[in-house]
């Protein structure tokens, strides 16, 4: 099996949808932010999402901009920006969106990612940033149309790259100050443009510890909502060099060997899939 046909298979059974349904009479599943907070139930299955016939009837809550996702298995879903000041109703907390990935399941947190990235874009187009004048949804698409000068906004995806290196029967892990205390990760960046992804694992890998890698190879993707990634995978070889942290996105940086990992990420993110790749090449999983 190569790496990019992993187990887990991309979701096939939600429907991308623009324009909601005039005539709903069952639930929907609503997706619901306070800024980079979702909405989670508490009590009868917890960190579930909201399933509501209507958002204001039911738990009073008073959207400042509402956004139709689509259709999962034959389910509505919603997304849906409150005010800064809204306070949970009963039965229900808000999360903050990195805690809330480490609670539900990646088939969820994939809708998560959707929502508050459409939620987001929503909020950040309400204007031309051309002329100024208020945007309209464009028919048919994800996307908003100044009537005044026809510049159009589709929602921003940023790509970023990730990669695995192996020297010999260990890899480089790498922690950042942001990081909660004790865990390491893979080392990330964001693409420059006019570079090529593999142009961009070199240059990162380069700028962020000081060594050179070899036999960049794909591995697969990953969107990821921090903020709007699209998050593409890659191993690679050490090449050559000292590890040197620069002291601002990273601050410090080791190889392990499989048997002595530090505190690593969640399960479903890539840089944990990645890891765990290589585990399954050693003979060991954890």
């Amino acid at each position: 099996m190569t790496p990019t046909n992993r187990e887990n298979p991309i979701y096939p059974k939600f429907i991308t949808g623009i324009k909601p349904p005039a005539d709903r009479t069952e639930k929907a599943l609503w997706f619901i932010f306070r800024g980079r907070d979702i909405l989670l139930k508490t009590h009868k299955n917890p960190g579930a999402i909201p399933r509501l016939l209507d958002i204001n009837k039911e738990i009073g809550l008073p959207a400042v901009r509402e956004q139709y996702l689509g259709v999962l298995e034959g389910t509505h879903c919603f997304s849906v920006e409150l005010p800064a000041d809204a306070e949970a109703p009963e039965g229900m907390e808000f999360v903050d969106l990195r805690q809330a990935y480490s609670e539900i399941s990646e088939r969820c947190f994939e809708l998560v990612n959707k929502a508050v990235q459409v939620m987001e874009w929503d909020r950040t187009n309400q204007f031309c940033s051309r002329c100024g004048t208020k945007t309209l949804q464009k028919p048919g698409e994800r996307g908003k149309e100044c009537p005044e000068c026809g510049e159009l906004f589709y929602p921003r995806i940023s790509p970023a790259i990730i990669v695995l290196i192996r020297n010999g029967s260990k890899i480089l892990l790498a922690r950042s100050p942001n990081f909660p205390p004790d865990m390491y990760s893979l080392i990330a960046g964001f693409i420059e443009p006019g570079e090529s992804a593999e142009a961009a694992v070199s240059r990162e890998v380069w700028e962020e510890v000081g060594i050179k890698v070899k036999n960049v190879t794909y591995f697969g993707t990953q969107a990821w909502p921090f903020p709007n990634s699209l998050m593409i995978g890659f191993t690679a070889e050490y090449n050559s060099g000292e590890i040197r942290p620069d002291g601002f996105e990273i601050e410090d940086a080791k190889w392990f060997s499989a048997d002595e990992l530090p505190f690593l990420p969640g399960k479903i993110s890539i840089s944990r899939k990645l890891i765990d790749h290589f585990l399954k090449e050693e003979g060991l999983e954890i």
